[in-house]
C-alpha cells in the first residue's frame, strides 16, 4: 500500500469521517482494526494476574450492576 500523508488535526478527521457513508465508516473501521496492533506483554501479565486472581477469589469480584453503583 502506498502511503500518503495528509496533515489534518484530529477535528478535521473526525469531520470527514462524519461525512463517509455508512458503508465507507465500516471499511474504514475495518483497516484500522486489521492492522497487527502487538500488545506489550508487561500488559498482557497484568491482564492473566487479574484473571488469576479473579479464579482464586470469585468472591472478590462484582457483578456489572453492582460495579455500577460503586463508580
Amino acid at each position: 500500500m502506498n502511503s500518503i500523508k495528509i496533515n489534518l488535526s484530529f477535528q478535521q478527521l473526525a469531520e470527514a469521517v462524519r461525512q463517509l457513508s455508512p458503508a465507507d465508516k465500516i471499511k474504514l473501521n475495518e483497516v484500522i482494526w486489521s492492522e497487527n496492533t502487538a500488545i506489550p506483554s508487561e500488559h498482557q501479565k497484568l491482564v492473566l494476574d487479574r484473571m488469576n486472581k479473579a479464579k482464586q477469589k470469585p468472591e472478590m469480584m462484582l457483578d456489572w450492576n453492582e460495579a455500577l453503583t460503586t463508580l
